[in-house]
């Protein structure tokens, strides 16, 4: 793995030296806009509309426009002098619950593995969690920008998520045409409550595919294959306006349990044939890196304090 952030854990007095890796990747497949007439990938160009002129990165700046055409410019050692304080530590402010933090908090997670002698401190913080139950809240910088993140135990390692400030999350009044709190049909409400417990099972991410993904790689094979692309339409979704009819038809509908497209059959692990091979390699003389990856399944993502 990359190390993409190296600093230091800290809570009161204890200090743990630490490494970052990224705990996720993404794994949307890259597409370039191509000029049709010769078959060329288009590049984009950095031109000043005022000079008319194609402008290098030694000739760039940064800038707040702070009112309609006006800013103030910012050099990159400035920048990095605002953000040189926070950059190299993590500070934990509080330990709290997982299950006090909503998901819409959530960003991003990442991996800590101790950096030089930091291994007892390390394992130190991580027992101390884990016999708790609590993770830390606390503060970082990555890549200039400053985030609040949680500190937990996934298996054996250290985890940081960075999450939002509140300020960053956009208030549920400002979400239109949510209804009105009404009374709901009390036979309705349990017909729906029964179809949530037959639908309902232990949380195994490995079931789950991308199907979207996993078309776009056959019908990218095929492309290079030179074969003709067939697509069946997809079903028409009917507009059901009996909802007690419909809650019926879908009770009826989940035995067994797991037949929906994206998900698997069953929620064991079982061998799954490879949905689709990686694109044939590129011709000669293009060097961009846009082959399509090969789909690999995603590690699973523990949702407990400890493990």
């Amino acid at each position: 793995m990359h190390t993409v952030w190296k600093g230091a854990i800290s809570f009161g007095l204890v200090h743990v030296p630490v490494k970052m890796f990224s705990a996720t990747e993404d794994k949307d497949i890259s597409m370039r806009y191509i000029h049709k007439e010769c078959g060329s990938p288009l590049s984009y160009v950095r031109k000043c509309p005022v000079c008319e002129e194609e402008v290098g990165w030694e000739e760039i700046t940064k800038g707040y426009e702070y009112e309609k055409g006006k800013f103030v410019l910012f050099e990159k050692d400035e920048l990095e002098q605002l953000a040189e304080q926070n950059s190299k530590n993590i500070t934990i402010l509080d330990f709290v619950d997982l299950t006090e933090i909503d998901p819409i908090y959530f960003q991003k997670t990442y991996y800590l593995s101790p950096d030089q002698a930091g291994a007892n401190a390390y394992r130190l913080l991580m027992e101390a969690m884990k016999e708790s139950g609590k993770i830390g809240i606390a503060k970082i910088s990555i890549r200039s920008k400053s985030s609040l993140a949680a500190i937990r135990v996934l298996d054996e390692c250290l985890s940081i998520e960075t999450i939002f400030y509140p300020d960053e999350i956009r208030p549920i009044s400002q979400v239109p045409n949510l209804p009105e709190k009404t009374e709901v049909n009390s036979k309705e409400l349990d017909m729906a409550k029964l179809l949530i417990d037959q639908l309902s099972t232990p949380f195994d991410p490995e079931k789950y595919t991308d199907d979207y993904r996993e078309r776009l790689l056959e019908a990218i094979n095929s492309k290079v294959s030179g074969e003709e692309i067939k697509i069946a339409p997809a079903r028409q979704e009917t507009n059901v306006v009996d909802l007690m009819a419909a809650l019926q038809a879908s009770i009826e509908a989940v035995k067994p349990i797991g037949t929906d497209p994206g998900t698997k059959a069953t929620p064991r692990k079982t061998t799954r044939k490879t949905a689709a091979k990686e694109p044939a390699a590129k011709a000669s003389g293009d060097d961009t890196d846009e082959t399509p990856k090969p789909k690999r399944r995603a590690k699973a993502k523990k949702s407990e304090a400890g493990s």
